[in-house]
Order: structure tokens, then C-alpha cells, then sequence
């Protein structure tokens, strides 16, 4: 049973990754065809991509020690998408 759930931790790990990479390699071609490449729209896109496979990828009833980790990647990037957030709105309200 053990040797059952590590196969399925690691492949989920590895197709969570894949889907990200592919994610992101779509919001990049989007951008590139647009002529319009900002870090910042990439980032919370990216941010909005993590938070999706982390809800899909979360089993229910126990949370693996990756899981934590990527947690709390997905909190530090909400901390900078406040921050980018708080930026916009400085922007807009100094003119």
C-alpha cells in the first residue's frame, strides 16, 4: 500500500510540474504574440496557475510534506501579488 501511494505522490508531482510548465509556456507564447511581455502579468498568471494544481493536487484527508512547501510558495507569491496589487493603485491614485 505504501509503495502504491509514493507512485502516485511522484506522479502527481511530475504531471503537476508538467501541467505548470505547460501553462506557462502558453501564457509566454500569448504574450509574445501580442508584443506585450510584462513580468507582472506573467507572475499572476503564473500565481493563478499554482493556485489551481495546488487545489487539484491537495488529497483531502492528509497533506503531504510537499504540499506544505508549495503552500507556502503559494503564500509568499499572494504577499507579492498584494504588493504589485498596492503598487497599481498608487499609480492610479498619484495620476
Amino acid at each position: 500500500m505504501g509503495i502504491i501511494y509514493i507512485e502516485m505522490t511522484t506522479t502527481k508531482k511530475k504531471t503537476a510540474i508538467a501541467v505548470l510548465v505547460i501553462w506557462l509556456i502558453v501564457v509566454l507564447f500569448f504574450m509574445v504574440l501580442s508584443v506585450n511581455i510584462n513580468l507582472e502579468i506573467f507572475f499572476v498568471l503564473w500565481l493563478i496557475g499554482l493556485l489551481v494544481i495546488v487545489e487539484l493536487i491537495d488529497p483531502p484527508f492528509s497533506q503531504p510534506q510537499y504540499i506544505r512547501y508549495v503552500k507556502y510558495i503559494v503564500a509568499i507569491g499572494v504577499l507579492i501579488f498584494g504588493a504589485i496589487v498596492a503598487q497599481k493603485v498608487l499609480e492610479i491614485i498619484n495620476g
